[in-house]
């Protein structure tokens, strides 16, 4: 006579056994024993599932059964992997830790797959790191970094915003990062990536206030090197004005935007 069909309690019942670690496992050190351990619920998990799999070929399915059955072959799998100690916190802490560290690799410096063929734009060093102490200089950095530009890696306008911010005020970056930018919807329209060849900086025109202190207007011509659909050098000047701040000059405020 056939087996009589077990129940889903019975089958609850299954899933709630633990796994019983034979002595040579329990006796070896820490690291190993973690690690024969899994090798033992991998097995025990393959054995559990061939017996499910025996168990359901001699009995009629019912959708209750079904359930339990996909819940117990889950259950057997992130056993396997991670194991009732899993639950402890002492464990579980060790595990997170260890997954959380990097992994070394051979060559630090390979790029992924899939990655864009365009290099993408050097990012800014850190304020700390940035020579405020000239204001000519200040203005080149500034208009360096900030037409620099690629498009497909940047994705919008406000990332070239950031990298030029080291040498800008508060209140520049956040005006240029909340305004439209015609110079990168024409970029994008060209399929370009800009880069900037050259810099020239000369005081400002008569047309501009004369310098005082605590404030300087520059005049900043950039040669920007486009690759897209037609190579092409353009020529962008930028009149800015600089202000001294308490720890060196920054970009106030700009025109020819």
């Amino acid at each position: 006579m056939p087996e009589e069909e077990k129940t889903p309690e019975q089958w609850r019942e299954l899933l709630r056994a633990t796994y019983d670690y034979p002595d040579e496992i329990q006796d070896a050190p820490r690291r190993r024993r973690r690690r024969l351990r899994r090798a033992h619920r991998h097995a025990e998990r393959e054995r559990t599932t061939e017996w499910i799999r025996e168990q359901r070929r001699r009995e009629p399915t019912t959708p209750a059964v079904a359930l339990v059955v996909v819940a117990a072959v889950l259950v057997a799998g992130m056993l396997a992997r991670f194991g009732p100690d899993w639950f402890s916190s002492d464990d579980r802490a060790s595990s997170v830790t260890t997954s959380a560290l990097p992994t070394p690799t051979g060559d630090q410096d390979a790029k992924p797959a899939g990655t864009a063929s365009a290099d993408p734009p050097a990012a800014s060093p850190s304020p700390s790191a940035v020579d405020l102490s000239d204001a000519d200089t200040v203005a080149e950095q500034f208009t360096r970094h900030y037409l620099t530009r690629n498009p497909p890696v940047d994705n919008d306008h406000t990332a070239a915003v950031r990298r030029a911010a080291p040498w800008a005020m508060p209140a520049l970056v956040e005006n240029l990062a909340n305004s439209t930018d015609p110079a990168w919807g024409k970029l994008v329209s060209q399929g370009g990536v800009s880069t900037v060849s050259a810099v020239a900086v000369k005081p400002a025109g008569d047309d501009l206030p004369p310098d005082t202190p605590l404030r300087v207007w520059r005049t900043v011509t950039a040669t920007v090197d486009v690759a897209g659909y037609t190579d092409n050098t353009q020529k962008t000047t930028l009149q800015t004005e600089l202000t001294s701040t308490g720890d060196g000059w920054r970009v106030s405020r700009i025109l020819g935007v």
